[in-house]
């Protein structure tokens, strides 16, 4: 993160999307993994405070891709804010979310299997960006 990221940020609003984006942009890990893998995946939040928030993640020709809104994808996942919250604040196992329905998936599982490399390097961004969230 930068310097202009230190300021707290509201979680899934455009200003996190942004912080987010700027932080997986400058990443090496996030680019070394990007070269071994391409998938599309987008997030639906229902019931925010900003309303239904979606987001993607684009890894396509060796580059990723961060952005607000929803585009065609290989893997859509759709979920409660609440659940939201409680998966990124680590309250919520996301596996866990998974198997009891409050994570819904849409799409190619194959490609999050193989993708594995990929979301260890993007979850340790969401961390850092993390630190600088507010989550009410």
């Amino acid at each position: 993160m930068t310097a202009t990221d230190s300021l707290v940020v509201r979680y899934l609003s455009d200003e996190w999307i942004s912080a987010v984006a700027r932080a997986i942009a400058i990443d090496p890990n996030v680019k070394t993994a990007a070269t071994a893998h391409l998938v599309t995946i987008t997030q639906l939040v229902t019931a925010t405070p900003f309303g239904d928030v979606s987001y993607h993640l684009v890894c396509r020709n060796q580059e990723v891709g961060f952005n607000k809104g929803a585009v065609p994808s290989d893997v859509t996942f759709t979920q409660s804010y609440e659940t939201a919250v409680g998966v990124a604040t680590g309250k919520i196992n996301a596996a866990e979310a998974f198997i009891g329905g409050q994570v819904r998936f849409v799409g190619d599982h194959q490609k999050v299997i193989d993708a594995q490399p990929l979301f260890v390097a993007l979850d340790a961004v969401f961390a850092r960006v993390r630190l600088h969230t507010a989550f009410n």
